[in-house]
């Protein structure tokens, strides 16, 4: 299967997006050999920069980077997916700014939404970053399922267990572009949640 063959965008009402940065994985996975998913902010403003674009690109390098901080013994992030984990974000457009509207969250949520669906063995979900978090809990309020993730500070949330649909949801940090490296304190704290996750899938 190829999500993008399945899910699109065929309006594109929002407004601080790049439209034409518009991207869906194309990789091909088997639904039923995935079991995690790991929800990153918005696509990259370059799109040789995407988890899947080959190439070393950013996203890949923080991301399998990240995996290997948990101990997984990976290169590419083909090795991230054979895991069972899939990557893909809750904006699929790039940012014209630093950061995105409710508005374009909520607009976005919907192919989340379907996105996930595609995958009947999902046991995780992974998301990493605040867009990641209030997206995932305006999926659940629109279905009358209540909030996910509480209105705190993500460092609040260490060590407490939650879930969505039958999953446990980790609420983490942006694993994917420039930030990752930058910011040390946060990258052991995602190393530890990929951890956890990787633990619930083996």
């Amino acid at each position: 299967m190829q999500t993008s063959m399945v899910i699109r965008c065929g309006r594109f009402p929002c407004k601080d997006v790049r439209r034409e940065c518009f991207i869906v994985p194309g990789v091909r996975v088997a639904p039923q050999r995935i079991s995690a998913v790991m929800i990153a902010e918005a696509a990259p403003a370059a799109p040789h920069d995407y988890f899947y674009a080959g190439g070393d690109s950013l996203f890949e390098r923080t991301t399998v980077q990240a995996f290997q901080d948990a101990g997984a013994d990976v290169s590419t992030v083909r090795d991230v997916l054979n895991l069972g984990f899939y990557l893909t974000t809750a904006v699929k457009c790039g940012k014209t700014g630093y950061g995105v509207s409710t508005a374009t969250i909520q607009e976005c949520a919907s192919l989340l939404d379907r996105e996930l669906a595609l995958f009947p063995r999902l046991k995780v979900v992974m998301l990493m970053g605040d867009v990641a978090i209030k997206a995932i809990n305006y999926i659940a309020r629109q279905a009358g399922e209540g909030r996910v993730i509480p209105a705190v500070s993500t460092y609040k949330l260490r060590g407490e267990k939650f879930h969505f649909r039958g999953m446990r949801v980790f609420p983490s940090y942006l694993q994917a572009g420039p930030s990752f490296f930058i910011e040390k304190s946060k990258r052991k704290m995602i190393a530890q949640d990929i951890a956890d996750a990787l633990q619930l899938v083996a």
